[in-house]
């Protein structure tokens, strides 16, 4: 072997090992969000199950990993303080989500996000403490809001998007928020809008093409660097 083509396969060994190790742990990591997208597509599957469970008595201890989405059953009257939440819905138009305190018959305050309002009927609500209630639906901890989601409009009551820990800091309660199913008695206003479908966000199938194409990316340039190596030779 001539002492030049000795130097190539030197200079070559570098950049084949950092070729195939940077290549290994992209592949790796692509195959790592195969998993999580997996994983997460089980547990979006229970999640989905359990949304139509027959209800049971709210936990006395919560949690939004252990509990989101769990349908609950609770009895006890609707408070004064309450929140609009912007919205709209195809058959109505623009309107309202109806979120109010309620106070159960244990003496707990939870957040019960009632349904929606058409915005004609919103000057004629005077949300009232009523008499006992029954309801039923599931918990949700429902983030809708970015850093670019206007504040709160103390003026007109209005968010632009639901985050638990903001409105039960303005309503009193704890951060449980119930979304309805059905109320007995019903209100023949309030159109309940019920949990039917788990909204999750599942990047992971995403994320691993990503890092797929990465590893191609990095192959592609470790084989160019090796022909250069090998022209600059010739």
């Amino acid at each position: 072997m001539s002492h030049e083509r000795k130097q190539m396969l030197r200079r070559m060994i570098a950049p084949v090992l950092f070729g195939i190790v940077g290549t290994w742990i992209l592949v790796s990591l692509g195959l790592w969000q195969l998993d999580r997208a997996d994983q997460k597509a089980a547990l979006i599957a229970e999640l989905e199950a359990r949304i139509f469970d027959a209800p049971v008595a709210l936990p006395a201890q919560l949690s939004a990993e252990e509990h989101r989405y769990l349908p609950v059953e609770v009895e006890g009257r609707f408070l004064p303080a309450h929140v609009f939440v912007l919205a709209a819905q195809k058959a109505s138009g623009p309107g309202f989500h109806l979120v109010q305190a309620f106070e159960t018959v244990e003496g707990r305050r939870i957040l019960v996000e009632r349904g929606f309002l058409p915005e004609a009927a919103r000057a004629s609500l005077t949300p009232e403490v009523e008499e006992q209630v029954r309801l039923a639906g599931n918990l949700h901890w429902p983030r809708d809001i970015n850093q670019h989601t206007p504040g709160y409009d103390a003026g007109r009551n209005l968010l632009f998007g639901r985050d638990v820990s903001e409105m039960a800091a303005l309503l009193d309660t704890e951060e449980v928020h119930l979304v309805l199913r059905a109320a007995a008695p019903a209100d023949p206003v309030i159109t309940p809008v019920p949990v039917y479908d788990v909204t999750i966000p599942d990047p992971h199938l995403g994320y691993a093409v990503q890092w797929f194409l990465m590893a191609v990316a990095w192959l592609g340039m470790t084989v160019f660097f090796l022909w250069r190596i090998r022209a600059q030779r010739d």
